[in-house]
């Protein structure tokens, strides 16, 4: 069964990596071939060209994005809302304002991701390929605290073969994006796989939220500040300026950088919301006191509600294993109470965090029965096996 569930991980990481469907150019290589009658020097063929924005034509071969590959059932979009929502229009409280807000994020969406380096910053630079992928995900309500709410990603994709059989759905915890007023309480990613505790002032984040991401398998990614603007008829939330590590769709094609620093936007849309990043590439973090940049990108990651497929299978998978990442969680929870600064491994004997906590709850999915003290310890001791006091170059 582990080497199966591994397996399924593998393909859901590598084929949406995130994943989807690549696109094609639609532009033709012309060749020239000389007369028959009157012969004439061979005209060499010019390279097939397609226009990338903010970069014009290029050869094809760059134009065309890098990502999944795979094919993923049609959907069907929602009608699109009136905005503002209901939600945010029918309060005058800012407080309630943006809770609503963040609680319309949840929902049943196709998600596509789309990425462009628009610069580089050394003079070897060539443009690189754009990237893009998509996927079907369901975003339920984790937790509601009135001044925290946790909202979990969870991947449901169907995969269309070339038969034309359907497979799947193939279910998979993803990523977590929790949200805390006023909080004075962060922890900053710092580069080569370090957190460190940011106490802030209660006067400088008053009226503000925090939103902090959470990789897969619940370990730390990056934690900013950002405001909630309520303006007409547009919602938004920008965070400030902070660092991240790299994503998976980065550092499985690049080792010239080690921290994405950028500040990013979430805009609430008649169909769902969008997600905008503006990043750059810089080679080091706290360790170079002098920061060097290897470039700068654009993302832009669409969230559309969607009415199918069937996304419920995730409801399935969180009433076995819900309890046990909650474990999970809590943790975390005490390594940042403990903590005021930790450094991740990326590896222990050979493996990753992620397939520990993975293999257990899969076990769960499969129909073993929870010990809550059982798999407590089993959270607490995945973790602290990967916890480190020397600094690694951690990738997810």
């Amino acid at each position: 069964m582990m080497k199966s569930l591994l397996q399924s991980i593998a393909l859901l990481l590598a084929l949406l990596g995130l994943a989807g469907c690549q696109t094609t150019p639609s532009s033709e290589t012309i060749s020239k071939a000389p007369s028959p009658v009157s012969p004439q020097p061979v005209i060499p063929e010019e390279p097939a060209e397609a226009y990338v924005f903010s970069w014009g034509n290029l050869p094809a071969e760059v134009a065309n994005p890098r990502g999944g590959a795979t094919r993923g059932t049609p959907v069907a979009l929602a009608e699109p809302r009136q905005l503002p929502l209901a939600t945010i229009a029918n309060t005058e409280d800012p407080f309630e304002k943006d809770r609503a807000a963040i609680l319309s994020l949840a929902g049943d969406y196709k998600a596509s991701f789309h990425f462009l380096e628009t610069m580089g910053l050394f003079s070897e630079h060539e443009p690189v390929r754009p990237y893009h992928s998509w996927s079907t995900e369901q975003v339920r309500i984790l937790e509601d605290r009135v001044d925290f709410i946790s909202l979990q990603h969870t991947l449901v994709m169907y995969f269309q073969q070339e038969d034309g059989s359907v497979m799947g759905p193939m279910v998979m915890k993803h990523w977590r994006q929790d949200w805390t007023y006023q909080d004075t309480n962060l922890h900053a990613f710092r580069g080569t796989g370090t957190w460190e505790r940011d106490t802030r002032s209660p006067e400088s984040v008053e009226g503000a939220w925090s939103q902090s991401v959470w990789q897969v398998d619940d370990s730390p990614r990056y934690e900013a500040i950002g405001r909630w603007t309520h303006q007409g008829n547009r919602s938004t939330w920008t965070g400030e300026n902070s660092w991240r590590p790299l994503p998976r769709r980065e550092y499985s094609v690049r080792d010239d950088y080690g921290v994405m620093e950028g500040f990013h936007r979430i805009v609430i849309t008649p169909t769902g919301w969008v997600h905008e990043q503006n990043n750059w590439k810089r080679v080091q973090g706290e360790a170079s006191e002098t920061p060097d940049y290897r470039g700068h990108e654009l993302g832009i990651d669409r969230y559309e509600l969607i009415t199918a497929p069937d996304l419920s299978k995730a409801d399935e998978y969180w009433e076995k294993t819900g309890p046990y990442w909650a474990a999970v969680r809590q943790a975390w929870k005490d390594v940042y109470s403990e903590n005021e600064r930790f450094s991740l491994k990326s590896k222990v004997d050979g493996r990753s965090q992620f397939e520990h906590h993975f293999e257990y709850a899969g076990k769960l999915d499969a129909g073993e029965t929870w010990d809550p003290e059982t798999g407590a310890a089993f959270a607490k001791a995945t973790i602290e096996n990967y916890l480190n006091q020397e600094t690694d170059s951690t990738n997810y």
